[in-house]
């Protein structure tokens, strides 16, 4: 049974640091993603990275202050997210899927729980 289970979130101020993890377990993906959906929006990509770790892809909103890795020996995801702000508000979520490089929902297959981070002005 494959499983993500979310670790982190929380409230911090603009312009502080958040690390959210995704321990993963049942199997391996060829894909690993992060997603956000803030309050009367529509869920967006953030992030992914590919299995092995070579290719990794963010969205604008986020480049350059977040940083997605994985630990092998635990099968954990991470979201690193550096100089945050109000715009960052929003559940965030991990998932896991086959398709490769792939950006949107559809193309992923297993869902967290969904973590909630909010950035203080």
């Amino acid at each position: 049974q494959v499983q993500l289970v979310q670790s982190g979130g929380g409230l911090v101020q603009a312009g502080d640091s958040l690390r959210l993890s995704c321990a993963a377990s049942g199997r391996t993906f060829s894909n690993y993603g992060w997603f956000r959906q803030a309050p009367g929006k529509e869920r967006e990509f953030v992030g992914r990275i590919s299995w092995e770790g070579s290719m990794v892809s963010y969205a604008d909103p986020v480049k350059g202050r977040f940083t997605i890795s994985r630990d092998y020996a635990k099968n954990t995801l991470y979201l690193q997210m550096n100089t945050l702000n109000p715009e960052d508000t929003a559940v965030y979520y991990c998932a896991a899927g086959r398709k490769p490089l792939g950006q949107t929902q559809s193309d992923y297959d297993y869902w967290g729980q969904g973590t909630q981070v909010t950035v203080s002005s």
